[in-house]
């Protein structure tokens, strides 16, 4: 607000208003779990869901040191900022860190989703 009123302007500084969208399936929530989890690949590969990603592994372990996601902690990596996370809360819908990265490398494959 003190933006738009410094510079004479209106609306949104940034991209937009917040949105919200009710999540009443565990299916839309799994999916949901890898859409954010996987939003980190496009600032290494902008157009990796219509082309896909070629190296699969280094997509994986940069997802892995990418700061600003609770990725590594789903993994199992150890990381000061976990304290905030409660993962609890979170259905258990992997059993394993290897089903959580099958689900991943699930949708690394696929390509045109969005």
């Amino acid at each position: 607000m003190y933006y738009n009123k410094k510079y004479d302007r209106t609306g949104g500084l940034f991209e937009g208003k917040f949105k919200s969208e009710h999540i009443d399936s565990d299916r839309y929530l799994k999916y949901m779990f890898s859409y954010i989890h996987l939003n980190p690949v496009k600032l290494i590969n902008k157009n990796w869901k219509k082309a896909g990603v070629k190296n699969k592994v280094a997509t994986i372990k940069y997802l892995n040191q990418y700061i600003y996601s609770s990725f590594p902690d789903y993994v199992g990596l150890e990381r000061q900022a976990e304290k905030i996370l409660e993962r609890k809360a979170f259905p258990k819908y992997f059993y394993s860190t290897k089903s959580l990265l099958d689900e991943i490398f699930e949708w690394l494959n696929y390509h045109t989703f969005s």
